[in-house]
């Protein structure tokens, strides 16, 4: 049998017990709560129907030739249109479209982390990007988490003891996995630090626009005058991810870079999609879309974390967020959530266990659940379900 002689970066096993986790948990007839799913009966299909055949009918055979690396110029300027509606006045020369945010993390890693070079991250944090920075070869440090977002003296004490950090990683708006999110006293004090400790930031930011109480927070790269933010932004959570389209916006030295790195990877993201997401923002009104979808979850996180509290053991702890798409879920003790994760299989439930969400020290007592892709009737059925297995079990 031939021995393949594979790269460094590559993992020594294919274990992907995540996937193998998401993989149980999408048959038909399991309610989960495991996938960061949006709710696919809120996509815009008509409209982005439209959309295609409307660029197709009028650009057809530009929208199916290559294109720049960067990404359409007017599609860059109708995002910087919308983030200054978020509170970010940024120049479209200083964004770059992305096959999904995914690849923004992928090439912001690229062009910083060699190996052994320290990455700080919340605790727990989106695991993907935990993976994107392991592959660079990078020692990811964790810095715990509030309901306020990452501490920020826990932060500076971690710089301190870290001082060959490259990267600072958040996810300050309905953290995946916690839900939480960073105040603003926090993101100010997130920038200094950053300029003291020459570290860059990387603001990620998937889940922003759905916010259903509180108030709007402006992202971190506005507050930021020297250049070491990276934001990273996605339209698979306020349109659809199957169109896998997102953008960064940074310093004009920062997107140069990632530009060449991203023309090596793909040469530019899908032109055609480009094109009808441009025209989609031209002729519908995205925000009314928007705040369609964040009427629905607000419902729908509402009921889970009333079902949770209605059913869940005495002593089980969870976040109460102000939008997106998560709760996380503290139970109460040293419980085995691996064999309650099997348990609640084969009761037709699914959840995602906590520990992969941590970069050291992980606390296996703690679950991430979804409510965006599930019914108010769904979530009460499966919330009662996984209730009863948990307390039989505990």
């Amino acid at each position: 049998m031939t021995k393949y002689n594979f790269s460094s970066r590559v993992p020594l096993t294919n274990d992907n017990p995540f996937g193998e986790v998401l993989t149980v948990a999408s048959k038909p007839s399991i309610v989960s709560f495991a996938g960061g799913l949006p709710a696919p009966e809120l996509f815009p299909v008509k409209e982005i129907k439209a959309a295609a055949e409307a660029v197709l009918d009028e650009y057809g055979q530009t929208v199916l030739q290559y294109s720049v690396a960067q990404g359409n110029l007017h599609l860059r300027q109708l995002i910087a249109k919308y983030m200054k509606t978020r509170g970010l006045d940024d120049d479209p020369q200083n964004m770059l479209i992305t096959t999904g945010s995914q690849q923004g993390l992928d090439v912001i890693a690229e062009m910083m982390i060699n190996p052994g070079d320290k990455v700080i991250s919340e605790r727990p944090t989106y695991l993907s990007a935990l993976d994107v920075f392991k592959t660079y070869g990078a020692e990811t440090v964790g810095v715990d988490v509030d309901e306020h977002g990452m501490k920020m003296d826990d932060l500076e004490a971690t710089l301190k003891q870290n001082p060959e950090t490259k990267l600072v990683y958040v996810v300050p708006n309905f953290q995946n996995p916690t839900g939480n999110s960073m105040s603003l006293d926090r993101r100010k004090r997130l920038v200094e630090l950053a300029d003291e400790y020459d570290v860059l930031v990387v603001e990620d930011d998937p889940y922003g626009a759905i916010r259903y109480a509180g108030e709007s927070i402006p992202p971190i790269r506005s507050l930021d005058h020297n250049g070491r933010v990276i934001y990273t932004g996605t339209f698979s959570k306020i349109l659809a991810p199957g169109l896998r389209l997102g953008w960064a916006s940074a310093a004009p030295e920062l997107i140069a870079k990632m530009l060449l790195l991203k023309q090596f990877e793909d040469v530019h993201t899908d032109n055609l999609t480009q094109f009808v997401i441009a025209r989609y923002m031209e002729t519908y009104d995205m925000q009314a879309h928007i705040d369609h979808i964040t009427a629905e979850y607000e419902k729908r996180g509402e009921a889970m974390h009333a079902a949770i509290q209605k059913y869940f053991p005495a002593g089980t702890e969870l976040t109460h967020p102000e939008g997106g798409m998560f709760l996380w879920v503290k139970l109460p003790g040293n419980p085995d959530i691996d064999q309650i994760f099997d348990e609640c299989i084969q009761n037709n439930v699914a959840f995602v266990p906590g520990a992969p969400f941590f970069p050291n020290h992980p606390e296996t007592n703690t679950m991430r659940m979804n409510f965006s892709n599930r019914s108010v009737a769904e979530i009460e059925a499966g919330i009662k379900t996984m209730g009863a297995v948990i307390s039989k079990m505990i």
